[in-house]
């Protein structure tokens, strides 16, 4: 059984893969994980490599409400991978693992750029949500955010 801090390492390593797959971050990450599964055996970086497009390609295969049950399903499966991986090396070996994991997931969660998965959107910059004829229009905002009143047109544009 693992310390409480290395599940939740695990369940961080589970969410980092189905945050970044189908994400502009997801080749690095990709390549990441599989080699610090694989300790440096090239056969086993390139079926960890095979496991993680396999992931990629079924989340990419869904829409709707199967999109999300199969995030939920595959983040939960990547964890006890994680986790079984740390669980099974010896304890000389296993600090020096969670070490290097959590620096993985820090420089993947500090990667460049804005991105999102399948069904999401990202902004790095403004996004303006308009609603015309009765229709409604909603957004979620982690961030700042500005409410006012829309610039009054100028007469000369018509």
């Amino acid at each position: 059984m693992l310390p409480e801090a290395l599940t939740a390492l695990a369940m961080s390593g589970g969410t980092a893969v189905m945050t970044a797959a189908g994400t502009q971050t997801w080749e690095a990450l990709r390549r990441r994980v599989a080699a610090w599964f694989a300790h440096g055996d090239s056969r086993r970086e390139s079926a960890e490599l095979e496991r993680l497009d396999r992931t990629a390609t079924e989340l990419t295969a869904v829409e709707g409400g199967q999109l999300e049950r199969a995030r939920i399903r595959h983040e939960a499966s990547w964890q006890a991978r994680f986790e079984a991986f740390l669980e099974d090396l010896p304890d000389s070996e296993r600090e020096a693992a969670a070490d290097a994991l959590r620096v993985l997931l820090q420089e993947a969660a500090a990667a460049p750029g804005v991105s999102a998965g399948s069904g999401g959107l990202a902004v790095g910059g403004d996004l303006n949500i308009s609603a015309e004829g009765g229709s409604i229009a909603a957004g979620v905002i982690h961030g700042g955010a500005h409410v006012g009143h829309p610039p009054v047109p100028d007469p000369n544009q018509g």
